[in-house]
């Protein structure tokens, strides 16, 4: 079995920052992209951004120069660097991983969820 649980979420006014962090375990052996993706209330979920296992990166266009994505594959986490937080930024994060478990099963897992607020 494997979960993704998040971590890091919270109330923050804007302009400030937070740190996300997700992490994978479980019977994983190998973990191709990770990701992050939010929903804001009334909204569809939406790609926030995306790293592949060799580092490369994609983010949405309304986070771009404020949010970074990493990753510690021998930790099987991902995080994401929220900066200069906006009202609009509020929404519940999800983290995702496309990955193959010690089982053969190959597929994307996600997380629970952290909401993050950010008041004006």
């Amino acid at each position: 079995q494997v979960q993704l649980v998040e971590s890091g979420g919270g109330l923050v006014q804007a302009g400030g920052s937070l740190r996300l962090s997700c992490v994978g375990s479980g019977s994983i052996f190998s973990i191709n992209a990770m990701g992050w993706y939010r929903q804001a209330p009334g909204k569809q979920r939406e790609l926030v951004a995306t790293i592949t296992s060799g580092g490369s990166t994609n983010y949405a266009d309304s986070v771009k120069g404020r949010f970074t994505i990493s990753r510690d594959n021998a930790k099987n986490t991902v995080y994401l660097q929220m900066n200069s937080l906006k009202p609009e930024d509020t929404a519940v994060y999800y983290c995702n991983a496309d990955l193959r478990t010690w089982d053969y099963d190959a597929r994307v897992f996600w997380g629970q969820g952290t909401q993050v607020t950010v008041s004006s």
